[in-house]
């Protein structure tokens, strides 16, 4: 964890956050693009490298390399097959950074603040634990918490390893693709004068079908509910 925030610290003293932007993405498209042309399997290991360790620190901007995929790979690849495979490369870097971030708050924070923290954390645990999966799905679905927050919590509550890369690499996807398909649109909206909405994901038509995959996640928990509740006192 120590190295992660030196990291992290270092990366941000140096402005590497500040590279992951629209301006500078649309100031390099030219120098990208024939990157992507002439030496495409050196840019998608540097896409993935960068991918995985702006997530493994916490990066601030992680978003605009899943944008910066549909952009690079869009042309190249088309408008349907482009942002599939962004939106690969994308949640399989972000699962592997995930992950490692996983691994690090579980290993250093795990032991010592659960003991102290006591029953809380016991019964926060044990109910998180009767289905880790549906939980930690929907968080991964739904954009109400911070990726690199769910990486911690996921960690400091012992959920199974592979549970976690599961549910990571499920739950990310559609997010991943909306922002890769966003990227490879974007050369279209700044002809009209427009910039891209990184808030699309909230809008009804994306977040309604979200909302309903997120319920299926949790079925198993809201049926223990109604059962407890059904059950004579």
């Amino acid at each position: 964890m120590a190295l992660i925030a030196l990291l992290l610290v270092f990366a941000i003293s140096m402005g590497w956050h500040k590279y992951l932007s629209l301006d500078v993405l649309t100031q390099q498209s030219a120098h990208l693009r024939l990157l992507v042309e002439t030496k495409p399997w050196l840019v998608i290991g540097c896409y993935v490298a960068i991918y995985i360790l702006a997530t493994t620190i916490a990066l601030p901007g992680a978003i605009w390399i899943t944008i910066a995929g549909g952009f690079l790979f869009g042309p190249m690849l088309g408008p349907f097959l482009g942002p599939i495979v962004a939106t690969a490369l994308a949640s399989t870097s972000a699962t592997i950074g995930a992950t490692m971030l996983f691994f690090a708050t579980r290993s250093a924070l795990g032991d010592g603040l659960r003991a102290q923290a006591g029953g809380f954390i016991d019964r926060l645990e044990k109910g998180f634990q009767e289905n880790a999966f549906g939980y930690l799905l929907t968080l991964r679905l739904l954009p109400v918490a911070p990726f690199f927050g769910i990486n911690l919590a996921a960690g400091f509550l012992g959920i199974q390893l592979r549970t976690f890369i599961l549910a990571t690499a499920i739950g990310i996807l559609p997010g991943c693709y909306v922002y890769a398909s966003l990227g490879n649109g974007i050369e279209h909206l700044l002809e009209q004068g427009q910039k891209p909405d990184l808030k699309i994901i909230y809008s009804p038509e994306i977040l309604i079908p979200l909302l309903g995959l997120a319920t299926l996640a949790l079925l198993p928990s809201i049926w223990r509910f109604v059962q407890s509740r059904l059950k004579p006192s």
